[in-house]
C-alpha cells in the first residue's frame, strides 16, 4: 500500500474559542489545544508540511472580528507559525471555499488531509465534506478537535453529545478518525489510518440497539 501523501490542516484554532463568544466545551479546549500542538509537533519531525487556518470577518463583526486578539491563533499554535508551510484565511465552513487550498495541496502532491481545530460541529465537518468530490483522503483527530453546546428551536444537545455523535458520523463516511497519539504512531510509520464505511457502520449500528 502506497504511503499516504499527508498535509496537517490547523482549523481556526483562534483565541475566539478559548477568550471569545464560541469557547470550546468539549473535549476539554486546554486538553485539546495540547493535542494540537502535539499534532504540529509529530507533523514537523516527521517533515508533513502543515498548513495554519484563520477564519477572518470584518473588523466590526462580533466574533472573528479581523485584526482583533480574538482573531489571533492561540498562543500555542502562534508558536508554529513562522514554520507552516501554508496559511490561509477563510470566511466559510469548508476549508476550500473561497480560498487557494486545493490548488496548493495539489501542487504539492498530498493525497491525504489531517483535520485539527475547531469547531467540530462547523468547520471540521464541513472541510471533511467538501474534500470528498475534491478526491483528498481525510483524517480527522478526536481529542484536537472540539465542540460547542448548542440550543436552538430545532432542538439541543451537549458538546459532548453533539463531539461524539460527529466523530462517529465522520467515521461512517467522510474520515478515518483516531486519536493524536494514534495518528502519530501511523505518520512515523507511513501508513494510513483505517476507517469504516456507511453499511458497516449502519449493520453495527442495527446490532447496538
Amino acid at each position: 500500500m502506497t504511503a499516504p501523501r499527508r498535509a496537517l490542516i490547523v482549523i481556526d484554532a483562534q483565541q475566539e474559542y478559548f477568550e471569545g463568544l464560541l469557547p470550546i466545551q468539549y473535549p476539554d479546549r486546554d486538553a485539546s489545544i495540547a493535542r494540537i500542538d502535539s499534532a504540529l509537533e509529530a507533523a514537523e519531525q516527521a517533515g508533513v508540511p502543515v498548513v495554519l487556518v484563520q477564519h477572518e470577518l470584518p473588523a466590526e463583526a462580533p466574533v472573528f472580528a479581523a485584526g482583533s486578539s480574538i482573531w489571533e491563533n492561540h498562543p500555542a499554535v502562534a508558536a508554529h507559525e513562522e514554520r507552516a508551510a501554508h496559511r490561509v484565511r477563510k470566511q466559510f465552513s469548508s476549508i476550500f471555499a473561497g480560498t487557494d487550498l486545493e490548488q496548493w495541496l495539489r501542487e504539492q502532491g498530498v493525497d491525504t488531509i489531517t483535520l485539527v481545530g475547531y469547531m467540530t460541529n462547523n468547520c471540521v465537518i464541513g472541510s471533511a465534506a467538501a474534500a470528498e468530490p475534491l478526491g483528498f483522503a481525510v483524517e480527522v483527530l478526536s481529542d484536537a478537535t472540539g465542540a460547542v453546546d448548542l440550543a436552538n428551536e430545532a432542538g439541543s444537545a451537549s458538546a459532548q453529545q453533539v463531539h461524539e455523535t460527529l466523530m462517529a458520523l465522520l467515521h461512517s463516511n467522510w474520515a478515518a478518525v483516531a486519536d493524536t497519539a494514534a495518528w502519530t504512531d501511523a505518520v512515523r510509520v507511513g501508513e494510513a489510518l483505517s476507517k469504516s464505511d456507511l453499511p458497516t457502520s449502519a449493520a453495527q449500528g442495527r446490532n447496538a440497539v
